[in-house]
């Protein structure tokens, strides 16, 4: 009877078990900009596409991160957000990932493993340095001229009346106490000159340092909307302010290679994150 018992306990344990890892897939899903030695979210989701019996204690085991989810109902799906970091730039492969599960009894352990490899490109680490302060001197941008266009950000171009939504700030307090109606400056927009930044002739003699100081520099210019090119490998990059671009010129700093020939590169223009 003892025997028979036991034969039972372990054929439930084994159909259940085998069953609660059955008809469950799984997302990995990496932001489009990751920095080498900076943390960030990684959006793991598991689905249960059972119809009748949940998912219990699955875990995601990769070799860069692992996962529990203790339950997730039948036809639904759980998310979680773990956060991890690379130690470098470069391409990254998440490959020999598994789930596993102790369901029902945490008698035998059963895995599956999971087929799909995902690649990630992982950008250079950002480092401030003095490659940024050539541009940038005094909260102004060297070669900023003032254009005839309407903005927020320079001289005054004339005085209107107050429209609903204009910044209080913008308010000509003068004019509105002379007229007895609000009335709103309206300043020029600032233009700036194209910046091209030259890989060869940045005097960094690290060439890890010379990376992470131009993909700052990269990063910071674009935020002020200022167009940047990047000329690297013999590939020039033409002064722009598109995502894409900047994307563009990160994959190549994260690819780029000394010992790679003149001429030669690593990512073509205009590409996407992986």
């Amino acid at each position: 009877m003892i025997v028979s018992a036991l034969l039972a306990f372990m054929s439930i344990s084994g159909i259940f078990g085998k069953n609660n890892l059955s008809k469950i897939e799984l997302d990995i899903n990496f932001p489009q900009e990751i920095y080498a030695r900076n943390k960030f979210p990684v959006k793991v989701t598991i689905k249960n596409k059972k119809r009748f019996l949940p998912a219990f204690l699955i875990r995601l085991k990769t070799d860069i991160f692992e996962a529990l989810f203790p339950f997730t109902d039948i036809k639904s799906e759980t998310t979680r957000y773990i956060n991890i970091s690379f130690p470098g730039r470069g391409i990254y492969r998440l490959k020999g990932s598994l789930i596993n599960s102790v369901f029902p009894f945490n008698f035998f352990t059963r895995f599956r493993q999971l087929e799909d490899n995902i690649d990630i490109i992982v950008f250079p680490e950002l480092k401030r340095c003095e490659l940024y302060t050539l541009y940038v001197k005094d909260k102004k941008i060297k070669g900023e001229k003032a254009s005839d266009k309407i903005g927020f950000e320079s001289d005054i171009v004339s005085i209107r009346e107050y429209v609903h939504g204009d910044p209080l700030k913008y308010i000509h307090w003068k004019a509105t106490a002379k007229t007895g109606k609000l009335k709103t400056k309206e300043l020029s927009t600032l233009t700036y000159q194209p910046v091209v930044i030259d890989f060869e002739k940045v005097a960094i003699n690290d060439t890890e340092e010379k990376i992470s100081c131009i993909a700052y520099s990269i990063v910071q210019l674009l935020k002020k909307n200022i167009p940047i090119g990047l000329k690297i490998n013999g590939r020039l990059y033409e002064p722009d302010i598109s995502y894409a671009h900047k994307i563009s010129m990160l994959k190549e700093l994260a690819l780029y290679d000394g010992s790679a020939q003149k001429g030669s590169t690593s990512m073509s223009s205009g590409g996407a994150a992986a």
